[in-house]
């Protein structure tokens, strides 16, 4: 069995100095640490927006929009 690999992305974001100190005293306070409240947030700003969030989910979601997926009968024509 072949060994899972994980690649991570790197971006540079800016706050403001209120921002940055809101955060980092939320960071303190529930013992997490700046990366873990970033994915929890992007990953609720995902959801919000119904965005697969998994290689998964964008397959399956994926299939979806086709219509040859739908439940609904195919129409007939000229009844």
């Amino acid at each position: 069995m072949a060994a899972e690999t994980h690649y991570t992305k790197r971006k540079s974001i800016e706050f403001t100095p209120e921002i940055w100190q809101a955060l980092a005293l939320l960071a303190l306070d529930s013992r997490r640490n700046l990366q873990d409240l970033a994915d929890e947030a992007f990953l609720d700003l995902l959801r919000k927006y119904n965005r697969p969030t998994s290689l998964k989910e964008a397959l399956q979601e994926s299939t979806r929009r086709l219509p040859a997926n739908d439940d609904a009968p195919p129409k007939r024509h000229g009844t």
